[in-house]
């Protein structure tokens, strides 16, 4: 006993703060919880300590209680309680008081009275605990606690009761086992291990035999690769042996069968001889014909690409040789389900070197003059370290041949005649490179223009309507051309074309004052243009006397009140101007009316009935005298009511799409009109009546079929106004075209003799059409058709140098075709003397649907190696070129089907750098499969961490 023996009598008056503010936290457990005890006592206290769990497990929440009684003796009055337990329990429960937390104890203060004899005669304080992965599994964790009081203290250890964390359960399931399977073939078994740790062991076995074992990764998953050596029957399961945390488990066995497969052989055909960057074919024969499986050619043991299908008792591969010398060729046959694998005898082809390729360029003006000496020039590349250059004039020589400096020839050349002419230039070829011939540049050659000069011939004075002659005379006399004449800056009609050295104009001005007249000739071709110096007429008006006039009226007899009149006077002569008043009585009708071609109208309502007296006024302008026209009498009457006439019109678009809005517009004359407009595409209506408000009614409609649509608009007027229906409007309706946009991947560098993936990406994925790759503009091979929105060409560049790789997307109907931004490929010529590469590529064993993984190439072989590498699933490109970064290139991937993935990389190479192609990896990938993802149950009430009980 740690108790200590002081005592402190309280009297009853002091029991009346009972934990006040505190309510009983509820343990949280599992469902099969073993509950666990202590009961021990000290002087006249009895404790007994309860926990909800004994034996939980990771995750779930235990309640820890001690339940404080007197057994005689006086009150009691609890201060503090501290409840010891292992660290690896996390405290969870909360509590208004403000408990102490530490690792291994929490601690609370208080004034809580323990009577003997009377309530309250007892109290428990509750503690909950998360139980997390640091617990020891199996193994008994001891819980205790300590207190004081106003009696004392007491300070307990081991008093219980324990806590035994239960291992993790775990399940191990064998992978679905490929079947056939064969002798001698190796098959890889995979299992998962769920409630285990990475790195943990799965162990994989043949009935009682163990086949081997395999660290799990952080899926759970273990591979092992068993080759069988004996045919029979097998019978394969995994264990997971547990482990000091997790429990053991066993999948269920899978009974499989293990055949001894056919036999094989192999024989091959090559040719002899063969050139450096020309193409040859490789062809394994296999026997027996019907033997299924693929062949790895290899070329002095490095294999030649990809494994070839065998079909038909045959595999050929197109292959380039990059390098010159004897070259030991093998094929390596492995067999498919039931056939061995065999190999077949080496054979040699001599492989030499071709001469290198050229390509000439010829440089020429564009124009030139009859003569002037121009410089033609032409360039060959590669530069070859001698040779020729024969320039031609429309296929003649052009003087001597010229020696070759630094891939470059020049020769001064004066053309002697005009005309096009058509430049080649011809490279004679020398050791090592073969010969070239430009593509045509054409020199346009004339004879120089004749400089010209203008002069102008005009009149000092004129008079407005006076016609006069504008005259401008060339020099030489024999130009020939256009002169355009100006006045004050502006043109004066057309040009007017020279004849016998001059051209003249007969021009009538209208205005008076100073008058700028300037001449400027365009010559026509071998003459040049020119302008004459500006000259100055100075125009007056004419005196003229003025015209008498005679105006009379012409009005209706009748009219009514309210509604427009017409009023019309003639004046004569027809050419007067001036303005016509009209007057009913002496009182001015509106204002007065502009006088054109002898008349002036004015639209007039009367607004009393009765006889007017209607007369006209002309006040004639400068040079025309005034005039009035004779009264003359209209009778005016009341109106009589009646339904206005109307007249309908329809605006509509001319064209539109399926699924587009479109705007139709009834337009109402007399604006005034009231009543609504029913459109009609056909006869069907379309929507509902649309109300007329201020002269229109509009309405939004959409098409849902492409063709001829016939809109009219059917107006119905309300009272006061007649129906009417608008001329049909024809919309032509076409379905819905879909924008399409064209990205090009191509590798950043290549070499020739190697092949790499042209790649086009088409947005939509849905868009249906094919891509025409191209380089500098040429095409490349047949147009590839797009599937899933992307189109890939296998491609060997032939010439070294930058290639400009672009790719023209040609749609399909309902969509648009589309342009790619160009690509450059920096492309080298492999020589004997390259560094020779090797590539390897690393994948998971295993991958799941849906799920990313890592894919890496490591490239050796020299340090800051250039080029790119192209990951392969099968023949499919994964992706784009990736970079290397200190001679590896990663890609992230996801896989979307089941079953075993090829898995290649592909190094492109670089200047001065061979390309090479990593051996295949498998990749077995399955199906994603849900799972329980775990959670949280209630915890009961968790607001405070302990609670108090009154007495019992």
């Amino acid at each position: 006993m740690a108790r200590s023996t002081a005592r402190r009598i309280f009297s009853a008056t002091a029991v009346g703060a009972v934990a006040a503010g505190f309510v009983v936290a509820a343990g949280v457990g599992s469902a099969g919880a073993a509950p666990g005890s202590a009961t021990w006592t000290d002087g006249s206290s009895k404790f007994t300590r309860t926990v909800s769990n004994s034996t939980p497990a990771v995750g779930e929440t235990v309640t820890v209680s001690t339940k404080f009684e007197r057994t005689g003796g006086v009150v009691e009055w609890l201060q503090a309680v501290k409840d010891l337990h292992p660290t690896c329990l996390t405290y969870v429960s909360g509590n208004t008081g403000g408990p102490e937390v530490a690792p291994d104890y929490v601690r609370v203060t208080g004034n809580w009275p323990v009577y003997p004899n009377i309530d309250p005669k007892s109290q428990t304080f509750s503690f909950n605990y998360l139980v997390t992965a640091a617990c020891a599994r199996a193994t008994p964790l001891m819980t205790t606690m300590h207190y004081s009081g106003s009696l004392g203290s007491g300070t307990y250890t081991d008093k219980g009761p324990t806590i035994t964390v239960a291992k993790d359960a775990t399940t191990t399931t064998l992978a679905a086992v490929p079947t056939p399977m064969l002798t001698g073939q190796s098959v890889t078994l995979s299992a998962t291990v769920t409630g285990a740790a990475q790195g943990n062991t799965v162990e994989f076995y043949d009935g009682g035999t163990k086949l081997g074992e395999s660290q799990i990764n952080a899926a759970g998953v273990g591979t092992f690769a068993w080759t069988p050596a004996t045919a029979g029957a097998r019978s394969l399961s995994a264990k997971f042996a547990g482990t000091a945390v997790a429990n053991s488990s066993q999948s269920a066995a899978q009974n499989v069968q293990v055949n001894a497969p056919a036999g094989t052989t192999v024989a091959l055909s090559v040719p002899g001889t063969a050139l450096t960057g020309a193409p040859v074919t490789l062809t394994a024969n296999v026997a027996p014909q019907n033997a299924t499986g693929t062949v790895q050619f290899k070329d002095n043991g490095t294999s030649i690409g990809s494994p070839v299908p065998v079909s038909n008792g045959q595999a050929s591969v197109q292959h380039t040789f990059t390098a010159s010398g004897a070259h030991s060729i093998t094929a390596d046959f492995v067999g498919g389900s039931g056939f061995v694998n065999s190999s077949a005898p080496a054979q040699t082809v001599n492989v030499s070197v071709p001469d290198v390729a050229t390509t000439t360029t010829v440089t020429a003006p564009g124009t030139a003059q009859a003569g002037a000496e121009v410089t033609l020039s032409a360039d060959v590349t590669p530069h070859p370290g001698g040779g020729t250059v024969q320039f031609k004039d429309n296929g003649a020589d052009i003087g001597s041949p010229v020696a070759l400096s630094n891939g470059t020839a020049q020769l001064p050349y004066t053309f002697t005649t005009a005309g096009d002419r058509s430049i080649t230039a011809v490279f004679s070829g020398s050791a090592g490179f073969a010969g070239s011939t430009s593509a045509a540049q054409t020199v346009n050659v004339s004879v120089p223009d004749v400089a010209t000069t203008a002069t102008l011939t005009v009149p000092p004075t004129a008079e407005t309507g006076q016609q006069v002659t504008l005259t401008a005379n060339l020099d030489p006399t024999n130009a020939s051309g256009t002169v355009q004449f100006q006045e004050n800056g502006t043109n004066i009609g057309s040009p007017v074309a020279v004849s016998n050295g001059a051209a003249s104009l007969q021009h009538t001005f209208t205005t008076v004052g100073s008058h700028g007249i300037a001449a400027v000739f365009t010559g026509n071709q071998g003459f040049t243009n020119s302008t004459a110096a500006a000259q100055t007429v100075t125009v007056s008006n004419p005196v003229v006397p003025d015209v008498s006039t005679t105006t009379t009226i012409d009005v209706p007899a009748t009219a009514v009140k309210g509604t427009t009149t017409t009023l019309t006077a003639t004046v004569n002569p027809g050419d007067a101007s001036g303005t016509v008043q009209f007057l009913d009585g002496q009182t001015p009708i509106g204002s007065p009316a502009t006088v054109a071609n002898g008349s002036a109208s004015l639209q007039y309502s009367f607004q009393t009935s009765g006889s007017h007296s209607i007369s006209a006024v002309f006040t004639g302008a400068t040079g025309f005298l005034d005039s009035t026209a004779p009264v003359k009498s209209i009778a005016v009457t009341d109106p009589v009511a009646q339904d206005v006439t109307t007249t309908t019109s329809l605006t509509a678009p001319a064209t539109a799409q399926t699924g587009q809005q479109v705007t139709l517009t009834a337009n109402l004359d007399p604006a005034n009109a009231a009543g609504s407009v029913q459109f009609k595409d056909g006869n069907a209506n379309i929507g509902g009546p649309v109300a007329v408000s201020n002269g229109k009614a509009i309405a939004q409609a959409t098409f849902n079929t492409a063709g001829q649509h016939s809109i009219t608009a059917v107006f119905t007027g309300s009272t006061g106004f007649k129906s009417s229906t608008s001329a049909a409007q024809t919309v032509s309706v076409s379905n819905a075209v879909a924008q399409t946009t064209l990205t090009v991947s191509a590798p950043s560098a290549a070499q020739t003799g190697s092949a790499v993936t042209l790649s086009a990406a088409v947005n939509p994925a849905n868009a249906a059409g094919t891509v025409q790759f191209t380089d500098g503009g040429s095409n490349i091979g047949a147009p590839v058709q797009v599937s899933g929105g992307a189109a890939s060409l296998q491609h060997t560049f032939t010439a070294g140098g930058a290639h400009t790789i672009g790719a023209t997307f040609t749609a399909a109907a309902g969509f648009t075709d589309a342009t790619a931004s160009t690509k450059t490929v920096q492309v080298s010529v492999p020589t004997p003397d390259d560094t020779v590469t090797t590539t390897t590529a690393t994948a998971p064993a295993t991958a799941t649907v849906g799920q990313s993984v890592t894919l890496s190439a490591t490239v050796a072989g020299g340090q800051n190696l250039p080029g790119t590498v192209q990951f392969y699933d099968g023949d499919t490109p994964i992706g784009g070129n990736v970079a290397l970064v200190n001679g590896v290139a990663t890609l992230a991937h996801t896989f979307t089907t089941e079953g075993a993935h090829l898995i290649t990389a592909r190094y492109s190479g670089g200047q001065g750098v061979k390309a090479s192609v990593s051996p295949a990896q498998t990749v077995q990938v399955t199906a994603g499969g849900g799972g329980n993802t775990g959670g949280t149950g209630s915890a009961g009430s968790l607001g405070t961490m302990f609670g108090s009980l009154g007495g019992s």
